[in-house]
């Protein structure tokens, strides 16, 4: 009787691993079934053809969830920090989902995906679904898949989607176009005062975390980012970046992050800012699709004699790049 259970349990396993009937694997992901969940932003990393018919799909539930941006060089602590925020937001009652994205290795591809090793504390809770992506050589901090990776995960129900980004360096911006609030970690020794006024990813960040606070220079650092938010412009009303310190491996500061979250939550409703927010999410993932869409059509243009042949014009001179786009964006439009 038990070997027949099994079987069955691993048909259906197969069945949610291999299948592309996206209102099923919607319905069993708004369900709870991680398997679904899983396949879902499979087929969305992958580009897969049913792409449009997932977005579709998952549009009612999108909005639902907040969703907050971990930004840091490397080192910072931004795993030890997520997985901190997991049981905090567990506390209160959340679904929890993360996104980690890891680097890609520029000569083969591949990404060890190493950052939901140190989750391993939420990995049998029902109500947390963490997913490492490769970054796939996209730059800024994400993979191009993952403002559709977050509707999925809002469409499975969770009430907070952390993001944890690559982890570069000062141009890691991306994660703000896409979080409602952006998290920066910073940690003692990782430069002097002039870092704390480089332009980059110091200026995107809604919460500043001083994690590691318990090292020499907590105390320099918080000043120089205290003075950096002093010499910032902000209107009437603007948002002030909160400074929190944090020392994650022992758990410290996590509920102060949490109640700063909140804090700019509050704000960010109060002044309409959410909305604004959001529909300038939705309109760079519009953005990022047509462009895709017109990538692919350029790229099928190679496969004939358009583009060699205008090429060929502007090595030779005859023509210059611009007319030869212009040729070229007519040619699309047809």
């Amino acid at each position: 009787m038990s070997e027949s259970i099994d079987r069955v349990s691993a048909a259906v396993t197969g069945s949610v691993r291999r299948s592309r009937d996206v209102p099923m694997l919607v319905d069993r992901a708004r369900a709870g079934d991680h398997r679904a969940v899983a396949r879902l932003i499979t087929l969305v990393e992958s580009g897969d053809e049913t792409l449009p018919a997932v977005a579709a799909a998952l549009a009612p539930y999108g909005g639902q969830a907040q969703v907050v941006g971990l930004t840091g060089s490397p080192g910072v602590g931004k795993s030890t920090t997520t997985n901190e925020l997991v049981r905090a937001l567990r506390a209160r009652g959340h679904r929890v989902g993360v996104l980690a994205i890891d680097p890609s290795s520029p000569f083969t591809g591949g990404a060890i995906l190493g950052d939901r090793v140190r989750m391993q504390d939420h990995a049998t809770d029902p109500g947390v679904y963490i997913r490492s992506m490769s970054s796939r050589g996209h730059l800024g901090g994400l993979s191009a898949a993952t403002p559709q990776a977050v509707r999925v995960l809002e469409g499975a129900g969770c009430d907070v989607v952390l993001v944890e980004t690559v982890g570069v360096g000062q141009a890691e911006v991306d994660v703000a176009s896409l979080a409602d609030t952006t998290l920066v970690l910073l940690a003692p020794g990782m430069g002097d005062a002039i870092q704390a006024v480089k332009a980059g990813i110091l200026e995107i960040a809604d919460v500043f975390v001083v994690n590691k606070a318990d090292r020499d220079g907590a105390d320099a650092t918080v000043r120089d980012i205290q003075g950096m938010i002093a010499l910032g412009e902000r209107g009437p009303g603007g948002w002030r970046p909160q400074v929190v310190r944090a020392v994650a491996a022992r758990g410290e500061g996590i509920d102060d992050i949490a109640a700063a979250i909140d804090k700019h939550r509050g704000w960010l409703v109060e002044h309409d800012e959410l909305r604004r927010r959001r529909e300038a999410r939705a309109a760079a993932e519009i953005e990022a699709i047509a462009l895709g869409t017109l990538r692919a059509r350029i790229g099928s243009l190679r496969d004939g004699t358009q583009l060699p042949a205008l090429a060929a014009d502007v090595a030779a001179g005859t023509t210059d790049p611009y007319a030869a786009a212009d040729i070229l964006l007519t040619q699309l439009a047809r």
